[in-house]
């Protein structure tokens, strides 16, 4: 954790002295993360019972992933902005010959040669006159020159620092998530509505074809056992909950994909073994594989309400528990980049890891809704 602390502190300087202000959200994005960090270890050590062990391994997890993204988004930009540099140098190679030879000539010249003119003293007074105007356009160029070049040079201790480091978070972060997955497995104490009936849901899976018909059958489910455990109504925070993991999206509601098939909810890209959490307080109605959809939680925030998120390739927690908003749920699938595969493509936008997919649904009642009712995709058009 000191290791990418470090190298993130060291990220954000960097980066805020040589981008322009407009660019510098991977330096912030890096100063956040480290704080994150900070914070999520300092909780971590003062933890003292199963639950806040997960939740603090939950901060610690996210902070890894908060900080990752924002050292690949850095390093890319730093890798674009020294190529730019680079390039920006090389057209300006005669140029700055030139200046470097007038630069030279005037500094080598003896005194007598730069202030007599042949045309006597009108020519002189009118030659110190030129040169008192050229010479700062050419102090100014060379100081320009100067500052591009020193750039070029942190830019590049920058990105050929990065590689220990990435490394150590990389090692952090999944270190990380196996501690995770063991505190949840460990915990004793989760709150339940209700306990499972396996059979019944195996017989209720046995009888569907289609994520649709299964959740909605999932609403007809009667649980014995039920425990009075009140959850926060959720209706009036429609288009507001952040969505479960860090992602893009890739299709929406109604988008055909390359088969020309549409579904009802949204599919979002994420990175590799990304962390998904619960957006709000809510009972897990289901947990496990179904179909071709990989694993799949499906999340009850209120009575007829459901989440469902499906390719998960790992879940936690168990069918009845209740969840905490930002509780883990699962895990997606993958695997990061090696390090040198993220710094040799640091200078281009795909240079990362082949990205997971995500499908969340949501529904009322029996009937699915535009998912993006209830979450912010922060996506334009």
């Amino acid at each position: 954790m000191r290791h990418l602390r470090t190298f993130l502190a060291v990220l954000g300087l960097s980066l805020a002295a040589s981008l322009t202000h407009a660019e510098t959200d991977p330096a912030e994005a890096a100063r956040q993360a480290a704080l994150q960090l900070e914070e999520a270890t300092v909780a971590l050590a003062q933890a003292k019972t199963s639950r806040d062990r997960v939740k603090s391994l939950t901060s610690v997890v996210q902070a890894y992933e908060t900080g990752l993204t924002a050292l690949r988004a850095g390093l890319r930009r730093a890798s674009i902005r020294e190529a730019q540099l680079a390039r920006q140098l090389k057209a300006q190679e005669v140029e700055i010959a030139s200046l470097l030879g007038v630069l030279q000539s005037m500094s080598k010249g003896p005194a007598p040669v730069i202030l007599v003119h042949p045309g006597g003293p009108m020519g002189t007074a009118r030659s110190g006159m030129i040169i008192a105007d050229v010479a700062p356009a050419l102090e100014a160029k060379a100081a320009q020159v100067r500052r591009d070049l020193e750039e070029v040079s942190i830019l590049r201790s920058l990105q050929e620092g990065a590689a220990e480091t990435l490394q150590n978070g990389l090692t952090g972060a999944q270190d990380a998530r196996t501690a995770l997955s063991k505190a949840i497995a460990d915990r004793k104490d989760p709150p339940l509505r209700f306990t499972e009936d396996p059979v019944q849901t195996a017989l209720l899976i046995a009888s569907t074809e289609t994520l649709e018909g299964f959740a909605s059958a999932l609403v007809d489910l009667q649980v014995e056992g039920l425990q009075e455990i009140h959850l926060p109504d959720v209706r009036d925070r429609k288009g507001a909950l952040s969505l479960p993991v860090a992602a893009t999206v890739l299709r929406r509601s109604g988008e055909a994909d390359a088969a020309g098939i549409r579904r009802p909810g949204l599919v979002l890209a994420t990175r590799p073994a990304a962390l998904v959490v619960s957006p709000t307080p809510a009972t897990i109605r289901y947990r496990g594989p179904f179909l071709n959809f990989g694993n799949v939680m499906i999340l009850e925030p209120q009575p007829g309400v459901l989440f469902i998120f499906a390719g998960l390739a790992q879940v936690f927690g168990d069918v009845g528990q209740v969840l905490s908003e930002g509780a883990p749920v699962g895990l997606m699938g993958g695997n990061e980049l090696e390090t040198g595969a993220i710094l040799s493509q640091s200078g281009d936008d795909a240079g990362n890891a082949r990205p997971e997919t995500l499908y969340i649904e949501v529904r009322e009642g029996k009937a699915p809704v535009d998912p993006e009712t209830w979450f912010q995709t922060n996506e334009d058009g």
